[in-house]
Parts: structure tokens; sequence; C-alpha cells
């Protein structure tokens, strides 16, 4: 479309897709979810740090980090 709109969801699509927390038929009210406790359990997870993105740093990054306001150390 070129009017930047997308076209309008399809209502059974919700369905059609698995909870990613147990498995279940998804709900169009809990999207992606299929209850309320499934979504809770996901944002639990994020608040407790259990989703992360692993990070590693690479030794030319580390070395500009140990310089202080006043040179380095």
């Amino acid at each position: 479309m070129s009017d930047g709109r997308r076209p309008p969801a399809n209502d059974n699509s919700a369905a059609t897709r698995k909870c990613p927390i147990c498995g279940q038929a998804a709900q169009l009210r809990f999207k992606p979810f299929c209850s309320k406790r499934c979504s809770d359990v996901d944002l639990n997870r994020w608040l407790k740090g259990s989703y992360a993105i692993p990070v590693t740093e690479d030794d030319a990054s580390s070395e500009g980090e140990t310089e202080g306001p006043s040179g380095p150390r």
C-alpha cells in the first residue's frame, strides 16, 4: 500500500500462534500470550533480568574506559 497504512490484521492470527510461555493457543485479548498469568510470567522474567542480551567487550573499548577525568590511571 502506497499510503503507508498496513492492511487490517487477521482476527484469527492470534489463535493460530502459540503462547511463548506455555505453548497453548494465544488469545487475542492477551496477545501474544494465552492468559494474564503467562503475560505476568513474561513481565516478571523481564524485570528479574532473565532476558538479557549477552555483551562481549573488545580490548580496545575497555582501554578507553580506564581513563578518568584526570587522565589514565
